[in-house]
């Protein structure tokens, strides 16, 4: 196209000037481009283009990794965070997307405010081969069914839009569960964003389903967010439902 360079002009560019290029593009662009030429692709394996594309706080990150970590370039630890990566002794697990280098996380049910789940009657921790976590919340009997989690928008990527998943399995023995609609909500400093009733799960790539609670926008500034699925008004006995935490992702 006129007025723009040719391939020709491209390779003449100094490698550095190469990176500098791709570092303000994205890493599904990067990779891309090491198509184009040896140049090309030294450059945009280099760690000036891949330092960009990781979140500014990688380093304390991966200190909170459960396992430790050995790469020799940025490239290469950026796609060791595209995998998923328990942080916090377990009760957390972090990855990268891919394609643009935005965070996501998942809480734990550890790491949620689950309504009377150290009581034995009616909850009880279970470890599964399938979950990511060493323990699942096992809902045996209640009639009150509250299940909250908090993030703060600091953790995310800035000035993005997030959904907030909660992640789940339902038994065979299930009871009670679909009698009465849960309520569903997400709240930014305590200002309800997205409410709503419950929405039929769907089928992740995982094995596990999922159910969307809303979605809220992480802007620049360190804002609290609440995420909850409540069913409390039915006073009927429910069980069956297992509890593997709640996802927070980029929404595109």
């Amino acid at each position: 196209m006129e007025g723009l360079m040719d391939r020709h002009e491209f390779n003449i560019l100094p490698e550095g000037c190469v990176s500098t290029i791709l570092s303000f593009t994205s890493p599904q662009d990067a990779c891309k481009s090491s198509l184009v030429s040896a140049i090309f692709q030294a450059a945009a394996d280099s760690d000036v283009v891949w330092e960009r594309f990781l979140p500014t706080d990688y380093q304390d990150i991966v200190s909170r990794s459960m396992v430790p970590f050995k790469f020799s370039s940025k490239k290469e630890l950026f796609l060791l965070l595209c995998s998923s990566l328990l942080i916090d002794g377990g009760r957390k697990s972090f990855k990268l997307e891919r394609s643009s280098g935005k965070k996501s996380f998942m809480l734990s049910a550890r790491d949620l405010h689950i309504t009377w789940s150290d009581e034995s009657p009616y909850w009880h921790w279970a470890s599964l081969p399938e979950s990511r976590f060493s323990e699942v919340a096992v809902l045996r009997t209640m009639c009150w069914l509250e299940i909250v989690g908090m993030i703060k928008t600091q953790m995310l990527t800035p000035n993005t839009k997030y959904g907030a998943y909660l992640v789940l399995k339902i038994t065979d023995r299930s009871y009670g569960l679909d009698l009465m609609p849960s309520e569903i909500s997400v709240e930014v400093l305590k200002s309800r964003v997205a409410e709503g009733e419950g929405r039929v799960p769907s089928e992740r790539d995982d094995g596990w389903l999922e159910i969307e609670l809303g979605e809220f926008f992480s802007g620049e500034n360190d804002e609290e967010v609440k995420m909850s699925l409540m069913e409390v008004k039915g006073h009927h006995l429910k069980g069956g439902l297992i509890i593997e935490g709640i996802e927070i992702r980029p929404k595109h």
